[in-house]
């Protein structure tokens, strides 16, 4: 007997969030094993994976059936339920046909929009209006069947399937049985059978599939761990009460349902009639309708010409071949509303004051998109390409993706919401997933192990956009190899490499947005994410179904440029015209290879100052190169090395060809940028752009196949064009070779455009530019600090914030710059709103600020004790001459008489004490000098509200003693990779001490030097060695590795995990030894000053001398003990000053 038909109907993926165990790819490849015919998906109140879904379904040869296991409000579902009530039921819908589809939509997004509570629910008014096109199955022990019949109401859950019956008419309707194992399902059961019977609903046979094989039972309870915080050990947790929810084959239903053959036969009939096609391929863009009424193609042409003659001015051949050329093709792919969408955007922002980044991407390429003045880089000058942004032979949506200032990007959103309709604008979601490191930890939390032990592992595990699978991982890493081989962990290795990748969470896109012709609902289900409103769908799919997604990022960059122009102009000067600054300014070329930029778009880590330094750029084209090169391919192929050579003759440049030197030239014979590939596939292979840009994109992919059929093609080309077949051979392997490498030229030189304006004004106006820097940065006292050595280092004074002077934002003042209001910690912008407004008024007075003043005229409600106390920590009343902890002291006596102060004014009385009448200062009234703090406690007091010092540093006395004995410092730890070995001396500040599972102590603190700190970890068994030594304000040299705290969105803050405390003192009786000092060729001319030197500082300590040969090999030299050193501040500072930092070290000898 052959098995019978059957299809899966109710089914959940891994979007049934951190419940579903499946992935969409093994539950269609399982169902076309067991030749299924059809299979549908009905993840948990959500249609997040319905679209992937079908398409892989499609392409399997499976039919799709959409469906959503929603969740049913027993009341309104706009009325808030309580949690540990159960206030909502399950029931199953499949979307029969396309009306039944765009219900399906509509529901999904009204369970969100209206009615999400813990869960999204809606109710069955909601249900009844959307009920068209959909069949309905009764649902799981969830149900309000289910829940009726355990109740005993028999009566009444037959009642419920009627009106459901009726609700969905009778062939659409079904009730559902599974079997699996539980007590009351099979009491169920006979329930819906006896039903059945009397009514004549139709039983239909499913399994509430939650993972794939009977096995992975234990991998979803892992998951619904994960879901619910609870350890897998706890008996009281919750817990699925059957392990039968497996993807079952057609014979194993029929073996449950041997009883019941016409319910698996029902599954059939469900599916066959599912008739749903959804279109993909045509564009739902908006039609965009200009002001005047006339046609979008009108309006298109006329300002492109104007931009034209704007940007070229009149007669330009070339821009007008080009022009017309572009708007051939535009208008032939039926792009012309696009273009003027983005036009006007960004027209409108323009108009606001809202600053637009010069172009973003390869639309930069576009002369259409350069008249519209949707960027600005003109693609004829640095021969960018327009088919690298629009390729006619290929047809798909162009994408200009648009830098607005960060606190601008909101307004613009709204803009467009008004513009085409809040309904027809969306955010697009996207999935956080269980990564490799995330799930690892998330796992062994589960599981119960050792915090620090699940901390180690997940570190071993490679991570960001590259990063391989950790089943891979763990395959190819000997140490993460050893670790799964160990029983300890074998369950936490298993498990995770089960779930590494499942979706866990939507989130908010941090720039797409979609823009449709019709309510968004029409086509994509939206929800909630916070406070925003997302699709459901993402980004990927939203471009198959034809939608119109943009990208609107924030860049602070442009918040600063910005910024720094008005803080010129107001300080009486004349801000630069950023779209028209000096490509050749020495100035500024002169800052960038010195490494002097902090602050510098794309240019401020170590790396690329150590690339800058190589190269010395002197031209825009090397800094749109520079850009390029800093990449990983371009540094570990070779590429970069060979463009410094080249660029300073150190390596002669060829040509295979004349026609390459054209496109090569700048870039000194290197394919730099995708563009000179596809020129060099043109130019000498005579392939056209648009099959150069084919040619591009499968490089870039790495799809020989693709690149295997134009190899012949471009050999063909190149022996045409007068090459020798051999040299045109080599050409081609130096395109593959390099070209797969090779970086987007328009991207590279819109963002260089930025690079160099913050250069530009960091070398011309750098008290502005760092102001503007700093104010950015507020919530960042690290950042802050950078920015505040920075400014030293060049000579520009950072001074103390001031009740009498300061903002909130930092701000120039006389050559220096003054610290902003906004940086102090437990402040607050209204608090600091009501100071200021306060100082105004007592200035309109012509009173002064002083801490009694002011307490008296501010608004004691919105200015609360901790703001006050945090403006005398930061030093903002020692203008007044008097020691913080005195003012402190006076603070309380000053606030009661602020509040008499205030009552008598209320009351029509004069000031019982004077603090507030014209010309008086009440300055001294209180305040004993007696109170004052120490200068250790002064500091102590900075750090807690500022995050760093300011006013001094309690190590600056023994700075020069640190660089001698540390291999690196807090600020350029953070360029080295995790696993290096550091020394690193500092203060011990924010210690905690906290107890393991185990009952064992450790310590976590953070370690600052004089450049900014770092957090060091300190797990039992370091801790137990040297506790004696780990105390707060304690002096010490820190001995460590350096772990990676690497955040999934890419950034990558450090830690130290600590091996080894030492005092100072006796970290420099361990290594006084010797001293050695390394010189370069470059130093001869200084060893006068260094022998002068070492003289004055005789002792006892050996010298030695490490000297870099031009070869890069260093040799060590032992001087004679006549030049025998003593050890001291003094010393190491008069060789930082000769030589710079990092040039001398102690070593034990």
């Amino acid at each position: 007997m052959s098995t019978p038909d059957f299809a899966h109907l109710h089914v959940h993926s891994e979007y049934s969030l951190l419940d579903g165990a499946n992935r969409l790819d093994d539950l269609v490849a399982a169902a076309k094993a067991d030749g299924q015919r059809a299979l549908a998906l009905t993840d948990h109140g959500n249609l997040f994976g319905a679209l992937e879904f079908y398409q892989k379904a499609r392409k399997a040869g499976i039919k799709p059936i959409l469906g959503c296991e929603i969740y049913i409000a027993r009341e309104s579902h706009r009325k808030p339920h309580h949690k540990t009530h159960n206030p909502y039921n399950h029931l199953t819908l499949l979307a029969r046909d396309r009306a039944g589809y765009q219900n399906l939509l509509k529901l999904a997004t009204a369970a969100y929009l209206e009615g999400f509570h813990f869960r999204p629910r809606i109710d069955k008014e909601t249900l009844a209006r959307h009920a068209t096109g959909l069949t309905c199955l009764s649902g799981c022990l969830s149900g309000e069947l289910s829940d009726l019949v355990q109740a005993g109401k028999l009566a009444q859950a037959e009642r419920a399937a009627v009106e459901l019956r009726d609700l969905f008419g009778p062939e659409n309707f079904w009730l559902e049985l599974q079997r699996n194992g539980i007590e009351i399902q099979a009491r169920l059961n006979e329930a819906l059978v006896d039903i059945a019977s009397r009514t004549g609903i139709p039983l239909v046979a499913t399994n509430d599939i939650h993972y794939l094989r009977a096995e992975d039972c234990h991998t979803q309870d892992v998951l619904l761990c994960i879901n619910t915080g609870a350890k897998r050990a706890d008996s009281k947790r919750f817990r699925m009460d059957t392990q039968t929810l497996f993807f079952r084959t057609r014979a194993e239903m029929a073996h449950e349902f041997r009883d019941l053959p016409a319910s698996l036969a029902a599954t059939q009939d469900v599916a066959e009639r599912v008739n749903l096609d959804i279109e993909f391929g045509a564009y739902h863009l908006p039609v965009f309708s200009p002001a005047d009424g006339g046609s979008p193609e009108a309006l298109f042409d006329r300002l492109c010409d104007e931009g034209l003659l704007a940007r070229y001015g009149p007669d330009h051949a070339a821009g007008r071949e080009r022009l017309e050329y572009e708007k051939r093709v535009i208008r032939e792919m039926g792009f012309v509303s696009y273009f003027l969408i983005v036009w006007d955007l960004i027209r409108w922002a323009r108009e606001q004051g809202i600053p637009v980044g010069p172009g973003r991407g390869s639309a930069a390429g576009s002369i259409v998109a350069y008249a519209l003045d949707i960027t600005r880089v003109d693609p004829l000058r640095y021969d960018l390409l327009f088919e690298r942004f629009l390729n006619s032979a290929r047809i798909s949506m162009p994408d200009i993706d648009i830098d607005f200032c960060k606190e601008g990007r909101e307004r613009v959103l709204q803009y467009t919401r008004e513009r085409y309709g809040a309904e027809r604008v969306s955010q697009i979601g996207t999935f956080a997933t269980l990564s490799a490191r995330s799930v690892i930890r998330d796992v062994g939390r589960t599981l119960d192990l050792p915090l620090s032990e699940i901390d180690k592992l997940a570190k071993m595990v490679p991570q960001g956009p590259t990063a391989p699978p950790l089943e891979e991982a763990v395959q190819d890493d000997p140490d993460l190899g050893k670790a799964r081989k160990d029983e300890r962990y074998r369950e936490l290795f298993d498990f995770s490499i089960k779930l590494d990748g499942l979706a866990r969470h939507i989130s908010t896109h941090a720039a797409g947005v979609v823009i449709a012709d019709r309510p968004i609902v029409e086509y994509v289900p939206l929800c909630t994410n916070k406070q925003d409103v997302v699709t459901q769908w993402p980004a990927k799919q939203l471009e198959d179904l034809g939608l119109l997604k943009m990208d609107y990022l924030g860049l602070r960059t442009l918040t600063i440029l910005e910024m720094t122009r008005r803080l010129i102009e107001r300080a009486g000067g004349v801000a630069p015209d950023l779209d028209r600054l000096p490509l050749d300014d020495k100035s500024t070329y002169a800052l960038l290879n010195r490494g002097e930029t902090l602050g510098v778009f794309q240019l401020e880590s170590e790396g690329m100052r150590k690339l800058l330094a190589r190269l010395k750029p002197d031209c825009f084209g090397d800094l749109i190169a520079c850009l390029a090169l800093y990449r990983p391919g371009p540094l570990e192929s070779g590429m970069a090395d060979m463009f410094i050579r080249r660029k300073h003759g150190l390596e002669r440049i060829e040509y295979a060809h004349a026609s390459l030197e054209p496109i090569l030239r700048d870039t000194y014979g290197c394919i730099v940028y995708q563009e000179q590939v596809m020129l060099i596939s043109n130019a000498l292979g005579n392939l056209s752009l648009n099959e150069a840009d084919n040619l591009r994109k499968a490089m870039g992919k790495k799809q020989p196949e693709i690149m295997n059929k134009f190899s012949a093609q471009f050999v063909r080309g190149a022996v045409e064009n007068g090459c020798a077949e051999g040299a045109a051979r080599e050409t081609w392997e130096g395109i593959v070779k390099f070209g797969g490498y090779g970086f987007n030229k328009s991207h590279s030189t819109a963002y260089a455009l930025i690079t160099w304006q913050t250069a530009f004004l960091k070398a011309h106006h750098r008290i502005e530019f760092l102001a503007a820097n700093m104010s950015c940065e507020l919530q960042s006292s690290d950042k802050i600090k950078e920015f505040v050595d920075d400014a030293r280092s060049a000579g520009i004074k950072v001074l103390p914030p001031d009740v009498a002077r300061s903002q909130w934002e930092f701000l120039p003042e006389g050559g220096a710059i003054r610290f902003g209001f906004g940086a102090i910690k437990g402040t607050g912008q209204k608090a600091i709103e009501a100071v200021l407004a306060a100082r105004a008024r007592l200035e309109t007075r012509k009173v002064s600020a002083t801490l009694h003043t002011l307490c008296a005229e501010a608004d004691s409600g919105a200015v609360a004790k901790l703001t006050w106390e945090a403006l005398i920590k930061a030093g903002s009343f020692d203008s007044h001459g008097h020691e913080r902890g005195a003012v402190l002291a006076a603070l309380e006596i000053a606030l009661v008489e602020g509040v008499r102060a205030a009552h008598d004014k209320k009351a029509g009385q004069g000031s019982l004490f004077g603090v507030a009448e014209e010309g008086g200062s009440g300055a001294g009234d209180g305040i004993d000098p007696a109170r004052s703090f120490a200068r250790a406690d002064t500091l102590k007091a900075e750090y807690e509200v500022l995050g760093f010092y300011l006013s001094g540093h309690p190590l600056e006395d023994r700075a020069g003693l640190f660089a001698l004995l540390s291999s690196t410092n807090t600020r350029d730890i953070q360029a080295l990779a995790g696993g290096s070995e550091v020394t690193l001396g500092g203060l011990i500040v924010a210690l905690k001490e906290s107890s393991t599972k185990t009952g064992k102590k450790m310590a976590r603190f953070r370690l600052e030097d004089l450049r900014g700190g770092v957090n060091v970890t300190c797990f039992p068994r370091t801790f137990e060695q040297y506790k004696s030594l780990i105390v707060e304000d304690s002096v010490v040299i820190c001995r460590g590795k350096l772990e990676e705290r690497t955040s999934e969105d890419g950034s990558s803050p450090v830690g130290i995990l600590l091996d080894q405390v030492m005092l100072l003192e006796q970290a420099l009786q361990i290594f006084k030894g010797g001293l050695v000092i390394r010189l370069t060729p470059q130093d001869d001319v200084l060893l006068p000053r260094i022998s002068a030197l070492v003289g004055s500082h005789r002792g006892a300590s050996r010298l030695l001398f490490e000297i870099e040969g031009t070869d890069g090999r260093l040799r060590r030299v032992r001087s004679s003990e006549r030049h025998n050193v003593r050890i001291s501040t003094e010393l190491a500072k008069g060789i930082e000053g000769i030589l710079g930092s990092g040039r001398a070290k102690l070593a034990r000898l």
